[in-house]
């Protein structure tokens, strides 16, 4: 079973460094974890993921349900061999389809239908099935099959939302066999502060391996995210991880460290890669601009990524104005080793005692030419 152990606090934040033990490696704490939706973090090899500093890597149930099944990847010694990938690995339950999904699917207490979008069939994912599939893939942590309401929504449709996601995680519980994998509960409620106290006490009441904060960067205003995190974050057990699902952005795992938050996932670094864009310090820059054409510098001197330890902006951008694959596999490195360098920073800045809400390395002279 995996075991969480807090090795320093901060002492102006709720902060925490810790260790995340699983069956397939630590997690050192607090984390970025890559998205490999269907079992490939896009356009980058496992060895060059491995590079970055990538510790944990998240799947997505609903996505590999439907290509190839998780029955193939069973059959083929489960995600990690079938991957290529030896180091912690998550799925989430398929719980934000139902969200991103809500116009193809039905909801019911039972669970959610809808059309298979490669080929029409129907397809009932309950919170039965969506533990089965993630047993079969058999990733190390696996989460609980819940509703993320929309924003906006009525405090009604919240409240409906969260009792269902508080019964399927009773059914989800109940369907998990696997002593090997830690099971976290997702914590709902829109933003409605006493929504998502009754939930995180609900969910806490479980005493899971660890638990996540659900239903954000859904379209809220990102000051309601703010008051999410700083709400609910306290009033999750302090023994396990704190996971917040779907934030990537450097402002947003700075508050969310500073109240607790130790795991964090998105799909920002390589969706930004792919379009040309790399993260510099706390900017976006787009590589196609003009300005980059005779620019032979680093694109980050102090980034140890394959894009900036080898190459210019110029040649940068030279590969992304040609349409060349290779610029953008070097820019999603560099932007995830760009998100992983931060959350190491923290770490770092913690132990230090010198971290806080608005935490930036790079600003920092004690870790400007060590981390950064």
């Amino acid at each position: 079973m995996s075991q969480f152990q807090i090795k320093v606090k901060c002492p102006n934040t709720l902060a925490r460094v810790g260790i995340f033990r699983t069956g397939h490696g630590l997690v050192n704490t607090p984390r970025f974890m890559p998205v490999g939706t269907l079992g490939t973090v896009k356009g980058i090899t496992p060895n060059q993921l491995l590079q970055t500093g990538a510790q944990m890597v998240l799947s997505n149930t609903y996505h590999l349900h439907l290509q190839p099944g998780e029955a193939v990847v069973e059959e083929a010694g489960g995600l990690h061999k079938f991957m290529g990938w030896d180091r912690p690995l998550l799925t989430d339950s398929g719980g934000f389809q139902v969200f991103s999904l809500a116009k193809l699917n039905q909801i019911s207490d039972k669970g959610v239908s809808f059309r298979n979008p490669r080929d029409g069939s129907q397809i009932d994912l309950t919170p039965e099935r969506a533990i089965d599939i993630q047993m079969a893939l058999g990733a190390d942590v696996i989460m609980a099959f819940d509703q993320c309401p929309p924003y906006p929504a009525t405090e009604n449709d919240v409240e409906i939302a969260c009792k269902r996601t508080h019964k399927w995680l009773e059914r989800s519980v109940a369907a998990h066999k696997k002593s090997d994998q830690a099971l976290f509960g997702i914590v709902q409620g829109g933003c409605f502060p006493h929504l998502r106290a009754e939930s995180a006490r609900v969910v806490a009441s479980f005493n899971l391996p660890g638990i996540a904060i659900g239903g954000v960067s859904v379209g809220e205003p990102v000051d309601e995210m703010h008051k999410i995190i700083r709400q609910v974050t306290p009033l999750l057990p302090e023994d396990c991880p704190r996971y917040l699902m779907g934030i990537g952005t450097i402002r947003e795992m700075a508050i969310a460290v500073a109240n607790g938050i130790d795991l964090f996932d998105c799909v920002l670094p390589t969706r930004l890669g792919r379009h040309g864009t790399a993260l510099v310090r706390d900017e976006r820059w787009n590589l196609r601009n003009a300005c980059f054409r005779k620019d032979y510098k680093p694109l980050d001197e102090s980034c140890p990524c394959l894009a900036c330890s080898k190459h210019s902006r110029a040649y940068l951008h030279h590969l992304i104005r040609s349409e060349e694959l290779l610029g953008l596999t070097l820019l999603s490195l560099h932007n995830i080793t760009h998100l992983l360098r931060f959350t190491t920073a923290m770490g770092q800045a913690i132990g230090d005692g010198c971290f806080s809400e608005d935490f930036a390395p790079w600003q920092t002279s004690s870790l400007a030419h060590h981390t950064w």
